[in-house]
């Protein structure tokens, strides 16, 4: 079989592939807000992984969240990994901020504001860029 994107996270802007995960962008100004996904077929959950591919999977969420809380203004992240209503493994990876449009409920499918295409395309860069550079000082790959 082929990895393939469910058609929910395909809309995404893709951003870097990790060794394991796709990192995707969520275009949303309210929260800087990224997205991991294993690239392994029929995925919908950690159980279908293996112990190795479970543990590389925490290494890239702690250092793309590591990235996050470097390049964003934050005062707590939040990392999950729900699936209710996109059946494909994907790990959701944002910065929060006391008083945001949700806080302190979730962001599930509440406040949206797209970005500005120039700004869109600037943070993916951004984004991109910090991982890269993590990714040659890290222990974590």
């Amino acid at each position: 079989m082929v990895f393939e994107l469910v058609p929910a996270l395909a809309k995404k802007d893709h951003i870097i592939d990790l060794k394991l995960s796709t990192v995707l962008f969520e275009d949303n100004k309210l929260y800087p807000w990224v997205f991991l996904v294993p690239r392994r077929e029929g995925v919908k959950n950690m159980t279908y992984l293996s112990l190795e591919d479970r543990l590389q999977l925490m290494r890239e969420i702690t250092l793309v969240e590591t990235v996050m809380t470097t390049l964003f203004t934050h005062d707590q992240t939040n990392v999950a990994m729900i699936g209710n209503k996109t059946p494909q493994l994907h790990v959701h990876v944002l910065c929060r901020t006391e008083g945001d449009a949700d806080w302190p409920g979730t962001v599930w499918g509440h406040h949206s504001e797209p970005y500005p295409a120039d700004e869109k395309v600037q943070t993916i860069a951004k984004i991109k860029a910090a991982i890269e550079a993590a990714l040659r000082n890290s222990a974590y790959i």
